[in-house]
């Protein structure tokens, strides 16, 4: 009889502890009740949850949000809430993939700036600026990585994957705000260099072509010229001629999705090395060694100047990246 009360007893405990699995293993997650900070305020929930709750997918983020477990000052809030300074976040127990923040590097990257406000940076070519889109990480993950002591890293504005050049990151809120303000305003400048395939003639030209954003069948995101699209301009200015090809300054007088790229595709002068609104032959002839250039295997697209004013104190700042040495090598090598 004895045997058999401790049997029943163990099977008792069994029972207990799987009708309670937060309580049967301290490995669980547990609800956590954040204040926020000052540096905090002013951000969406979701933009909240989704750097605090890192390796977690978006899908299951918003899924709580809706269903009322995520509270602020114990009362229920919808996705579109702004945090304010002092308001308790109470997050729910979510189990975290831990794969997923280790599988991020810690990567920093060639600095050109960086102060208590802000983080400047020369990204390489074929890195992403964010997670997203089929990349599990870019630069800005990297960053927060490397970095866990920030309280607070975003990205101020954003290039393609296959752009290279400086990226502005904002160390606190307040910076974050106004440079945005200044690049709707129109205050901040930004400038690329780009290499074209083709006869340019102008030492300066204004493009102004509507640009309408869209989704192919696969899920790319693209971007076309239409009547009925945003209002787009750059100015291109000439600054050297080649047999062949052209080394342009692309001034962005307004922020559109690829503007650059499809500005110059659309009127005849595809960006070398595009490979989705370039011209397909010649990227593949690049790609290829050859005693005239050797191989270019990129898009030749550089952010090369940017210049603001910091939003501390108001000064007018310029920063500059050098083009990347296989940029500079392949107009070398066509004379």
């Amino acid at each position: 009889m004895k045997d058999l009360a401790t049997i029943n007893r163990k099977t008792k405990q069994k029972q207990m502890q799987s009708s309670f699995p937060e309580q049967a293993s301290t490995s669980q997650p547990r609800v956590q009740l954040l204040t926020i900070s000052e540096e905090e305020a002013g951000q969406r929930i979701d933009n909240f949850l989704l750097r605090i709750c890192k390796g977690v997918p978006k899908s299951h983020i918003y899924r709580v949000l809706r269903s009322g477990e995520v509270r602020v000052n114990k009362g229920r809030i919808d996705q579109l809430y702004r945090l304010a300074e002092g308001d308790v976040v109470r997050i729910p127990p979510i189990r975290v993939a831990e794969t997923s923040v280790q599988a991020v590097p810690k990567l920093e990257f060639p600095i050109l700036h960086e102060d208590p406000y802000l983080l400047i940076i020369d990204k390489p070519a074929g890195v992403a600026v964010h997670g997203g889109s089929g990349v599990s990480y870019g630069v800005i993950e990297q960053l927060r990585a490397s970095r866990p002591e920030a309280k607070f890293l975003e990205l101020v504005h954003r290039l393609d994957r296959e752009t290279s050049g400086i990226l502005l990151i904002a160390k606190k809120r307040t910076a974050l705000t106004n440079l945005h303000e200044q690049m709707r305003d129109g205050v901040t400048d930004k400038r690329y260099y780009t290499l074209i395939a083709g006869d340019w003639k102008n030492a300066r030209q204004h493009i102004k072509l509507p640009l309408h954003k869209y989704t192919t069948a696969d899920g790319e995101r693209r971007v076309r010229v239409q009547a009925d699209g945003m209002a787009s301009h750059t100015v291109f200015s000439l600054k050297k001629k080649y047999q062949r090809f052209a080394l342009l300054e692309a001034e962005l007088k307004t922020g559109r999705t690829h503007q650059i790229r499809v500005h110059l595709s659309a009127s005849g002068f595809p960006i070398v090395g595009d490979e989705k609104y370039g011209d397909f032959a010649l990227n593949k002839s690049l790609q290829k060694a050859n005693t005239d250039h050797g191989a270019f295997k990129r898009m030749f697209l550089h952010a090369h100047q940017i210049t603001f004013m910091h939003p501390e104190n108001g000064k007018v700042m310029t920063v500059n990246a050098r083009l990347p040495e296989d940029c500079e090598a392949f107009l070398l090598s066509l004379g």
